[in-house]
């Protein structure tokens, strides 16, 4: 067979597995076993020195099979594939998107060090920087999505920590608004402030667009994050998080997560490889329905504003950011609607076929309240900055019908208004 470069969408199905290996097993099978047996005293002496990393790989040489808290088939595949969509050296597979997240501010940050965040965040990564960091000693410095790279070099250089500024945190298309940042301008900025003894890093939780509609290290980012628990697991079955990055900090990465022990379950890790074959056309579905929807809803009479990628104009600078770097608008929308948390309720509690559920990114279509549920920790000042307001609805579209999800969200729209006149000849 003549060499031919594969899609990562066709290599889903068999890189990285050999079926030989496995008793001719057209699908890899579950490796549920806590260690591995070794050929001889030798081997496992030569497992345990790469592990362990008392010597430099030879040519060609790969890290054996020792436990299943170090690795073990599933896991190794499902992250040699991973690595494909993102063009990534490494991939790391952890047990939830947090123990990933955790994982990443854990190894890179020590007391001193001040790391520089995109908001809004995910609730959770929100709570850990601002309820553990702070308590071991790192600084931090939040950045609001209207703020120019100029205004946070300023901001850098006025905290008087520019010389330990150890990292910068993207989440972008951000949770839950949409709001993009420049992950180019912000690569720039990190090399700025980077010193020939300290490298300052750049970390984008790409949660928001999977790994197939952005790719954050061709636009300079060191790491990437995802809560694989959504477009990844894409079932609403699973929970786990990845990290891909270059192979030198992923060896940081994996050496924590080995003495930690958060690294995802080999039947995870299998249920994970199940759901990569089908990524590709889930996501295509998924962003295509939510077009659809978002158009929808921006023409409702009942709907303020709509934030979707899809729905920016050319006039818009967040518009030559997402055409840069994303080749989709994601299947996340978000939108206000008119009235507050009363008006907002009765919408979700009127959806039928879309599930009144917190996550993204599976099969079936959600939607909930950001500001008393996902972001219900967040300072409430802050939360207003962000537009995380009482009005705020997300939605996470799934791969149904856009004709029934749009059938569904107009009858609960139409709920708000009666509700509302209900409730007042009552009263």
């Amino acid at each position: 067979m003549k060499k031919h470069d594969f899609n990562p969408e066709s290599l889903m199905m068999s890189y990285g597995y050999k079926p030989e290996l496995s008793e001719g097993a057209i699908k890899c099978p579950i490796f549920q076993t806590s260690t591995f047996v070794f050929k001889t005293a030798e081997e496992g002496k030569a497992f345990f020195e790469l592990a362990y990393g008392l010597r430099e790989k030879s040519p060609k040489e790969e890290l054996g099979l020792i436990y299943s808290r170090i690795n073990n088939p599933n896991l190794e595949i499902l992250e040699n594939r991973l690595c494909l969509w993102d063009k990534a050296d490494d991939c790391a597979v952890f047990e939830s998107g947090m123990s990933a997240i955790s994982t990443v501010l854990l190894e890179f940050l020590k007391p001193g060090d001040l790391l520089v965040y995109s908001n809004p965040l995910y609730g959770g990564t929100d709570h850990f920087i601002h309820h553990f960091l702070n308590k071991i000693g790192v600084h931090t410095i939040g950045v609001m999505p209207n703020q120019s790279i100029d205004q946070v070099i300023q901001m850098i250089k006025d905290s008087g920590k520019a010389e330990q500024l150890a990292m910068i945190y993207l989440e972008t298309p951000a949770n839950p608004t949409n709001d993009i940042v420049d992950i180019e301008k912000y690569s720039q900025l990190a090399k700025r402030f980077s010193t020939e003894d300290r490298k300052t890093l750049l970390a984008v939780d790409n949660t928001y667009m999977g790994p197939l509609w952005q790719h954050p290290l061709q636009c300079g980012a060191d790491l990437i994050l995802y809560s694989a628990t959504k477009y990844i697991g894409g079932h609403s079955d699973l929970i786990a998080g990845a990290v891909l990055g270059k192979a030198d900090l992923m060896l940081r990465v994996k050496t924590l997560r080995t003495f930690l022990g958060n690294m995802v379950s080999p039947h995870t890790a299998w249920l994970m490889l199940r759901s990569l074959e089908t990524l590709k056309v889930r996501m295509d579905q998924q962003t295509m329905n939510a077009q659809v929807i978002a158009e929808y809803l921006e023409k409702h009479p009942k709907v303020e504003n709509v934030y979707y990628l899809g729905l920016l104009k050319e006039d818009e600078e967040a518009y030559d950011i997402y055409k840069k770097q994303c080749s989709a608008p994601g299947a996340m929308v978000s939108f206000d609607i008119k009235g507050g948390e009363k008006e907002a309720f009765t919408f979700l509690n009127s959806l039928g076929l879309m599930k009144l559920a917190v996550s993204l990114g599976g099969t079936e279509s959600l939607a909930q309240h950001p500001k008393t549920m996902t972001h219900a920790g967040v300072d409430d000042e802050q939360r207003q900055q962000m537009k995380i307001t009482d009005q705020l609805v997300r939605l996470s579209i799934g791969v149904e019908s856009s004709k029934d999800l749009i059938w569904d969200i107009e009858q609960a729209l139409n709920k708000v208004g009666v509700c509302s006149k209900l409730e007042m000849e009552i009263s």
